[in-house]
């Protein structure tokens, strides 16, 4: 019979790190495999110079398996995850990267591997999660989480937006900040505020030219610790735009938070529509409400000659609501000023044209409906 895996935290996480903390706390145990009368794990220390130090706590932690019902065979390792300190810092004095404005970064590690949890959680002070999705990138979904939430907010709402696309975070320019976001516990992320929007992304944490290279875990850990650590604080909706496809971010998000609902964004044409399709399967398949599909790029008036085209097609996002029996939330068009106010920072919702009105009236549309 395989022993269980809080069964494992609960025998070793109380454990003291020397510094503060327990291997719980400091969320340091990885990788709990349990196979017949076997159980192994990793301790996953900060630095090849703390894992050595951790030596006498790691044989600690084998005789606690060893000692649990059913176990025959206990095995830990010790790993780190970062390189061993150098120059001042190897004396103990802390070393400070600049940011984006010359600022040291928040004292705390994005990025990590998930904690157990069980179910669902809320998050602290958020009334409604409402996910924006899309089943391939280049559809715009981007561009309508930040005007959807610049117009929430011009509606009255208390908003926030959650960059969750991890590999491509593009909310920081759209929104128009760069400041890094502070830390001053070292635990908590306290978020920026633009145009009426409490706004969080990775991309804040991170140099502007700087990839993230992380496996799915690292993911999942990310988005849990972006949801769970940012003080939020009281809001009506929290929008979380999300990466194009159905992978990682899609999953933690739909199995670990309390999501009210789901927006699907596509252009009308039948390639975008196809994988579109498959991200409403997903959100059925995870138990997630589709609350409705946005048209985008639905129609371009030239500024010319105002000759109305239908360059990715017209009407077959409406079509596909209709078959498959979720609200139809409407048509957004194709606009250069909508690309040049997301470059500038500046949400084109923000203005009084008729782009904005259609994203206005978007908003009104959540709201009367309990959406949003």
């Amino acid at each position: 019979m395989a022993i269980p895996r809080d069964d494992v935290l609960r025998a070793i996480g109380d454990l003291d790190v020397p510094g503060g903390g327990t291997l719980g706390s400091n969320d340091m145990i990885r990788a709990i495999t349990a196979e017949g009368d076997k159980v192994s794990c990793v301790i996953e220390a900060a630095t090849p110079d703390q894992a050595r130090a951790l030596e006498g706590l790691r044989a600690t932690a084998e005789d606690r398996l060893r000692a649990l019902p059913g176990v025959a065979r206990a095995s830990v390792l010790l790993t780190a995850h970062g390189p061993a300190a150098k120059g001042p810092a190897a004396k103990g004095q802390a070393t400070k990267t600049p940011g984006p404005e010359g600022g040291a970064p928040p004292a705390l590690k994005i990025g990590r591997h998930p904690t157990p949890q069980s179910g669902p959680q809320p998050v602290a002070g958020v009334a409604r999660i409402l996910a924006i999705a899309s089943g391939k990138g280049g559809v715009g979904k981007s561009t309508v989480a930040s005007n959807l939430a610049v117009a929430l907010a011009r509606a009255g709402r208390r908003v926030g937006l959650l960059d969750a696309d991890i590999y491509g975070p593009s909310q920081p320019r759209m929104m128009g900040v760069s400041a890094r976001p502070s830390s001053p516990d070292g635990k908590l992320i306290i978020p920026l505020q633009a145009h009426g929007v409490t706004m969080m992304s990775i991309g804040l944490m991170m140099k502007a030219d700087e990839a993230v290279i992380w496996r799915g875990p690292m993911l999942m850990g990310a988005l849990q610790q972006l949801l769970g650590q940012v003080q939020w604080g009281t809001l009506d909706v929290l929008i979380v735009d999300l990466p194009p496809g159905t992978g990682d971010i899609q999953l933690t998000l739909c199995q670990r938070s309390q999501v009210t609902g789901a927006i699907v964004v596509s252009t009308p044409q039948d390639v975008a529509l196809l994988d579109a399709r498959k991200a409403i399967h997903m959100f059925g398949t995870l138990k997630t409400p589709v609350l409705g599909l946005i048209e985008n790029m639905s129609t371009y008036i030239c500024p010319n000659c105002g000759h109305e085209a239908h360059i990715f097609g017209h009407g077959g996002v409406r079509a596909e609501a209709e078959k498959i029996g979720v609200p139809f939330l409407g048509e957004l068009p194709l606009d250069l000023d909508v690309r040049l106010a997301g470059d500038a920072g500046t949400p084109i919702a923000l203005g009084d044209g008729p782009v904005a009105a259609a994203y206005a009236a978007l908003a009104d549309r959540l709201v009367r409906g309990g959406m949003a």
